[in-house]
């Protein structure tokens, strides 16, 4: 009975999940990622608890005990609410703008040491009313800490937060091995929370960031910018597809720079047919990937492998930004942030100090963009919008992918 209930839950389970990613598009991706990632930690924080009051009346808690069941429980309620956070900003439920408290690092240190009152208090004293108090109250602060710490980070900062917490999942299983004495669970945990810090790491140094900057200070707060952002004035200049047609059937060079306008759109497939067609035409037509686009690591080397467009001419932004000079034209589809000059020249901007490709240094920038309203999830204008060399071709960027599809075929 026992066994056939855990088969019962496990098919439940992976019957939800697989309903659940079956319905998941290539937009709605990051999201779903973050979501699976508070199931885990929620998993973590019950499968602590459920450990503590087992243990607990038969009096076999010990040290190592209440240590692992204390960091599961630390690093699976900051999991599990820093995830829904998360999934709340990708989501569009929440405003990617940062909200926090005031003296909020400290405010997250001083709940943060909860924890580690709370396995001191249970190592003294391991008896299951002070253990239960204990431990409601390392699991409510570090719920409130994982909700806190991810408010407080900024849009742009928010592929990393998914990389970090992916990381966080990791250790919480680990935490779940030592806890239940699993070599399984320890050694899978573990290799979760070494990757997930492993790519987080690489994150930061492409943003040029680190970590701890990120987490206690983040894009989006007063901690990037050194005062207030740059005002530009100018006007964009507007051009239509013909133009545009003309302009890429000219060009020796062409670089297309995707964002995560094209994922919303799903123009990924017109873009590659576009990029067959030019390529046949004699066009060295590449694509250059930020490793920030999109929302998540990752999504638009997926999204565009998806559509079938070939490895080798997608390129990552250290590889292509030294070409840009001799570039005759750069196609921008609804990127904004990872193409933003002022991420270089404004000291006071939301993303000052993040590498960008540097798409105005080419001879001519053709913008898709749905509107000119519209900004980058970091929140921030950019002038590169508003530069001579720079064409704004706005509308839906599929329906314009199409027409400039068309165009071609003529």
């Amino acid at each position: 009975a026992g066994l056939a209930g855990v088969g019962g839950i496990a098919a439940a389970g992976a019957g939800s999940g697989l309903a659940i990613a079956s319905r998941v598009g290539p937009t709605e991706l990051p999201q779903t990622v973050a979501g699976f990632h508070s199931l885990v930690g929620a998993a973590a924080v019950a499968t602590a608890v459920g450990e503590f009051l087992h243990l607990a009346p038969l009096g076999l808690l010990t040290p190592v005990s209440i240590g692992a069941i204390v960091a599961a429980t630390y690093l699976g309620a900051i999991t599990t609410t820093g995830s829904l956070v998360a999934f709340g900003k990708l989501n569009g439920a929440l405003g990617s703008a940062p909200v926090s408290l005031p003296k909020r690092n400290l405010v997250n240190a001083l709940l943060s040491a909860v924890s580690l009152w709370a396995a001191a208090r249970m190592m003294r004293s391991p008896t299951l009313a002070v253990g239960r108090a204990a431990l409601a109250a390392c699991t409510a602060a570090s719920l409130f800490v994982g909700a806190h710490a991810t408010l407080a980070i900024g849009g742009a900062d928010v592929p990393v937060v998914i990389t970090c917490l992916n990381s966080a999942s990791g250790w919480a299983l680990c935490a779940e091995g030592f806890m239940l004495s699993s070599t399984l669970l320890t050694t899978v945990g573990a290799l979760i929370g070494f990757s997930g810090a492993l790519l987080t790491q690489d994150m930061c140094v492409a943003m040029n960031r680190d970590i701890v900057s990120v987490l206690l200070g983040g894009y989006g707060t007063s901690a990037t910018g050194g005062g207030e952002a740059m005002v530009f004035e100018g006007e964009a200049t507007f051009t239509d597809v013909e133009a545009t047609v003309e302009n890429l059937k000219a060009a020796k060079e062409v670089i297309v720079v995707p964002g995560y306008g094209l994922a919303v759109a799903n123009g990924q497939y017109a873009m590659a047919e576009i990029a067959k067609e030019l390529r046949a035409q004699g066009v060295n037509l590449r694509f250059a990937i930020h490793p920030v686009a999109g929302r998540m690591p990752g999504q638009l080397n997926v999204l565009l492998a998806e559509a079938g467009v070939p490895y080798d001419i997608v390129l990552e932004m250290e590889e292509i930004n030294d070409e840009l000079p001799e570039t005759d034209v750069v196609l921008v589809i609804g990127a904004s942030d990872t193409v933003n000059s002022d991420a270089e020249d404004d000291p006071g901007s939301a993303i000052a100090g993040m590498p960008v490709i540097r798409v105005w240094e080419a001879g001519n920038v053709c913008v898709l963009k749905r509107s000119m309203g519209s900004v980058g999830y970091a929140g921030c204008d950019n002038p590169v919008f508003y530069n001579e060399n720079t064409d704004m071709l706005l509308g839906d960027a599929k329906k314009t992918l199409d027409a400039i599809k068309a165009k071609l075929d003529d």
